[in-house]
């Protein structure tokens, strides 16, 4: 089975951030790879995995990095295919690399998710995939249902809530 996704952490001390995004690409049936490549200590493995990605079937990059977080931007400007940062808090609570990653120059887009957000990038790349897959299209159909039933199941656990004044 061919990857359409990449997941990439510059370390594994990311791993528990995408593991919710190898969770839900999991639950969509959607095909992935997990690597740890870092734009600084690792730059020609990672100069190699950019070049070739579309090559090798790649539709999705979702490249996390803390810090200075190089990564996504240095992929992103080495391949066409999509790339989705995601910023990690390890340091000055993550925001030093949010800026890293969102504050691309002209002509290198690397779309960002929030801190941390890696269930966020594995959503967005499942959307970005479901354009042109119906059967993944389904499954991520599906899953937004299953968010609003949760919303409606909610309210209807929250008026069993009593309070003197509450009026619904």
């Amino acid at each position: 089975m061919t990857p359409l996704v990449s997941i990439i952490m510059g370390s594994t001390s990311d791993l528990p951030i995408l593991r919710k995004a190898a969770a839900f690409l999991d639950e969509m049936e959607v095909p992935f790879e997990m690597n740890a490549l870092s734009a600084h200590r690792t730059p020609a493995e990672v100069e190699k995995f950019a070049l070739g990605a579309q090559g090798r079937g790649l539709k999705v990059i979702i490249a996390a990095a803390g810090m200075a977080a190089a990564l996504p931007g240095v992929i992103a400007a080495l391949t066409p295919v999509p790339v989705i940062g995601v910023p990690i808090n390890s340091s000055l609570s993550g925001e030093d690399a949010l800026l890293s990653i969102v504050q691309m120059p002209p002509g290198i887009a690397v779309a960002t998710v929030g801190i941390n957000g890696g269930l966020n990038a594995a959503i967005l790349a499942t959307q970005i995939l479901a354009q042109s897959d119906p059967a993944i299209n389904e499954r991520f159909m599906a899953y937004r249902r299953s968010l609003s039933e949760k919303i409606v199941k909610a309210n209807e656990e929250l008026k069993k809530e009593n309070y003197r004044f509450k009026t619904n």
